[in-house]
């Protein structure tokens, strides 16, 4: 997941960045200063907040174009 991804899944579900931190029990300054490019989290913190994404229906893709996308329910 990139920081773009990750702020396209928030806007999707119109979470805030709260919210994101919440739902993937990390801190609202790792989603921050993820977002903004100043740190990459580790592997497995961003595997928690992809997975709080993907639990409400977000699909994250990958390759030339990376983006996200919302499953049909």
């Amino acid at each position: 997941m990139t920081p773009a991804q990750c702020r396209a899944a928030r806007g999707m579900l119109n979470w805030t960045q709260d919210k994101l931190a919440e739902a993937s029990r990390v801190s609202v300054i790792t989603v921050r200063n993820f977002e903004l490019g100043k740190s990459k989290p580790q592997q497995s913190t961003l595997y928690l907040m992809q997975q709080a994404f993907e639990q409400e229906g977000i699909e994250f893709t990958n390759g030339d174009a990376p983006g996200v996308r919302l499953k049909p329910r």
